[in-house]
């Protein structure tokens, strides 16, 4: 068994699925989401994939799994970047989870490190940054109802929940002996406030991923372009401009430090050259684009901040605790300066 894969288990369901014969081999954990078990193997030449829920499963891994594979079944033959779905196993029992597998992507994460050549010419970060941002545009562009997935998530009051949700998550870590509270992350109320009054009156519904930064894509070993956006936990129907908004609000600029860090960084766009490569793919209004990176700040903070509220009740590691509560304060910070005065 390697990290809670039954391999015998796992091999006598793919014989029931037909998915190749013999041995299971070459066996790789990879480095991923911190949530959930990825790994590599091989059976009759062919590589595989396999994706499944934590050795503890939280409540709703097994159904994030279920929405993670529809996604990417959904997503075959567009041209959004995606590792390609090959088969689900919605059986418990097989694995003690739901799990599926997919196929490799050959590539690298960028907060990984930098191969030589995208470390060494800032042409090629150039054109990563625009590669990025046209993944996003790509996704925000396919029609949800089309694919199946009009019950994916529910577009109807999407912007408005959000505040009100993400204050009730914050809320909840009150929960958690030795919390500090929200008070040592800055004025979360204020920026709750803004965000109320300066939310835009409509949108376009489509796929989002939620949680779309430079740890969750993959780009090619050999250029610039765009392998695989990973990782869709979070993913749903909903206002895709959060998706870009999101990416706005880990991006460094000029001379500071960033929630997702990459480097050398020498050759990468400004966030305003971002904006304009999504205006340039999509047909969507940007002219609220201020709002929706302080919503993902807001959003991110919040979700950053319960690893912390854990681990002041010893369900955490302190040291990442401690790592991704001072992203969290980074992320409201740069939100309050963003709203000013």
């Amino acid at each position: 068994m390697q990290q809670n894969v039954d391999i015998a288990a796992l091999k006598a369901w793919m014989d029931a699925q037909g998915l190749g014969q013999g041995p299971i081999e070459g066996q790789k954990l990879l480095a991923g989401g911190t949530q959930n078990i990825l790994l590599r193997f091989t059976r009759a030449g062919r590589d595989y994939v396999l994706r499944r829920p934590p050795q503890h499963p939280r409540p709703e891994s097994n159904r994030t799994m279920l929405r993670e594979a529809r996604l990417l079944k959904a997503l075959a033959g567009s041209d959004v970047p995606h590792p390609g779905f090959i088969a689900l196993c919605e059986d418990e029992s097989v694995l003690g989870a739901v799990f599926y597998l997919m196929e490799p992507i050959e590539g690298f994460n960028p907060v990984a490190g930098l191969p030589p050549l995208h470390a060494g010419s800032a042409e090629v970060q150039h054109a990563m940054g625009l590669a990025v941002v046209d993944g996003i545009a790509a996704l925000g562009a396919l029609d949800h109802e089309a694919l199946g997935l009009g019950d994916f998530g529910r577009a109807e009051g999407f912007l408005e929940r959000q505040v009100e949700r993400w204050k009730a998550q914050l809320d909840s870590y009150a929960g958690f002996e030795g919390w500090e509270g929200p008070a040592a992350l800055g004025d979360v109320e204020r920026i709750g406030r803004w965000l109320e009054a300066n939310r835009p009156a409509s949108f376009q519904p489509g796929i989002l991923h939620g949680d779309y930064h430079m740890a969750n894509v993959m780009f090619a070993p050999d250029g610039p372009e765009l392998a695989a956006i990973v990782d869709w936990e979070l993913a749903t129907i909903g206002d895709p401009l959060l998706d870009l908004g999101w990416l706005l609000a880990t991006w460094p600029e000029p001379g500071q430090e960033s929630a997702v860090s990459v480097s050398p960084w020498i050759g990468f766009p400004t966030a305003d050259e971002l904006v304009a490569r999504y205006a340039a793919r999509s047909s969507r209004d940007l002219s609220a684009i201020g709002w929706y990176r302080v919503l993902a700040c807001y959003k991110l903070g919040i979700l950053l901040e319960g690893t912390n509220a854990r681990a002041a009740a010893g369900k955490a590691p302190r040291d990442v605790a401690d790592r991704l509560h001072a992203r969290a304060r980074w992320l409201f910070q740069r939100a309050e300066g963003w709203i000013g005065a």
